[in-house]
């Protein structure tokens, strides 16, 4: 029986990483003329139209914010922090997959990156761009408060508390898209070349020509760029773990039921990487669909990502249970009371729709028959991401809305300029991607190149 078993998983072969029959011209050629030859499409025109309307949605939202203050949320006095940090925590955490892809899975030397690992960088720079806001217009007045989060000459002995991971935050998450930011360009230099001299007119010669930093291919050029990228990949892998460390110490620090507890780093970036790989997901399907790239991005890249989910959500879902298992154990009664009443309160189906999700559903990606359905994985990475959304809320709004004192209690609502702002990054979000495919490769050309069959004989017969 085991024989028999072991037979036919064997007789399944494992997708390849780049289709066969493609050679450096062809892999030039694909990607480069979705920059330079090819007609946009409508479906390209509709899908930005709908993300600039979102865009407009959030402009419209800041300016109302700014003129009357978070007064228009539906924030209150239990419930201080809700969408803001909400939506903070979560575009941190789909920001973290890019570096994972770029940084992590390089230093192993993965092959099967290189087909995403380009616009998952740009997948890491939109989010960090959409979670930076929140923090900064959370405060109100960013004019006035923003002089408490930065460095100046402390003569005055009016520093900020230090010890706050509210502080550690603005120098983790501007750390990240600094070296995130630096990792992405220096990876596009070589390709930014390649569709400088392939160009057609003037001044798309002349944009490109900048942007490429006068690269020419030659000897020294590649030692440079491989020396940077190497060392810009080791700075950036320690970074995927420290951000949502320490923006799970924001809640880990405190004394409120639910969130001093030091499983949190772990759990957060794990559920991170979750969410980070399903947002990857929910790009890479459509576009590799639009565009014909699914001789580049396989059905291996598929597979391997949703293997990547399958092992990080069952440590959330690990997480989940210790929670539950600590409130027990701990025999404390704010903690009971704390579990107690995201199960059986009135935000209790929100706890149940998270667990349904986030533990159960991933449960689907042990079968080979999921994995191989793409339009079902589509559908189940957007899941994934409304599923970590709701951990979020879970996580923030159950802990504060019922405090220590009885009479403090109150229940959260989000107004119409909280889901205005959360659509609006969204939009913003979207907007930047859909240009960024739009005017950049956005699948690496000189990476796809280095796994083609044909490098593979030059390299032999150089050897």
């Amino acid at each position: 029986m085991a024989d028999t078993l072991q037979h036919s998983v064997d007789e399944r072969p494992t997708p390849p990483v780049i289709e066969p029959g493609h050679t450096f011209a062809s892999v030039t050629d694909t990607i480069s003329n979705i920059v330079l030859t090819r007609r946009t499409s409508i479906g390209w025109f509709l899908g930005f139209l709908i993300a600039f309307i979102l865009l407009m949605v959030l402009n419209l939202t800041i300016g109302k914010l700014l003129l009357t203050g978070i007064g228009i949320w539906g924030n209150n006095v239990p419930v201080g922090w809700a969408f803001d940090i909400i939506n903070f925590v979560w575009w941190i955490g789909i920001g973290h997959a890019g570096t994972l892809i770029s940084a992590i899975l390089l230093l192993f030397r993965q092959q099967w990156r290189t087909s995403i690992n380009r616009f998952a960088e740009a997948m890491t720079l939109f989010a960090v761009a959409c979670a930076a806001m929140f923090p900064l217009l959370h405060t109100g007045r960013p004019w006035l408060a923003i002089y408490w989060l930065f460095p100046y000459p402390n003569t005055m002995g009016l520093w900020p508390q230090f010890r706050s991971p509210l502080i550690w935050d603005v120098f983790a998450v501007s750390t990240y898209g600094t070296v995130s930011a630096l990792f992405w360009f220096v990876g596009l230099v070589p390709d930014l070349a390649t569709l400088r001299d392939r160009a057609d007119s003037k001044v798309k010669k002349m944009i490109f020509g900048v942007l490429s930093l006068g690269w020419r291919g030659s000897a020294r050029h590649w030692h440079r760029y491989e020396t940077a990228y190497l060392l810009l990949a080791g700075l950036s892998t320690p970074l995927v773990l420290s951000v949502h460390t320490v923006v799970s110490f924001d809640f880990a620090v405190s004394q409120v039921p639910g969130w001093h507890a030091t499983i949190f780093p772990p759990y957060f970036v794990a559920g991170a990487i979750y969410s980070g790989f399903a947002m990857v997901m929910t790009l890479a399907i459509p576009m590799r669909k639009a565009y014909g790239l699914e001789g580049f991005i396989t059905m291996r890249h598929i597979h391997n990502m949703t293997k990547v989910m399958l092992a990080t959500g069952m440590i959330v879902a690990y997480g989940y249970a210790n929670e539950a298992f600590f409130a027990w154990y701990s025999a404390n009664p704010y903690e009971e009371y704390m579990m107690a009443n995201r199960m059986g309160g009135p935000y209790g189906t929100f706890y149940w729709s998270l667990i349904a999700i986030n533990a159960a559903m991933i449960q689907l990606f042990w079968f080979r028959k999921v994995r191989d359905n793409v339009a079902l994985l589509f559908v189940l990475s957007l899941l994934v991401n409304v599923g970590m959304w709701l951990e979020r809320f879970v996580i923030i709004v159950t802990s504060l809305h019922r405090d220590f004192l009885p009479s403090s209690w109150d229940m959260f609502y989000p107004t119409r300029w909280d889901w205005g702002m959360y659509a609006g990054t969204i939009g913003l979000f979207m907007a930047l991607f859909f240009l960024f495919i739009r005017f950049l490769p956005a699948i690496s050309i000189f990476e796809m190149r280095t796994i083609v069959p044909e490098a593979k004989l030059r390299t032999e017969h150089h050897g």
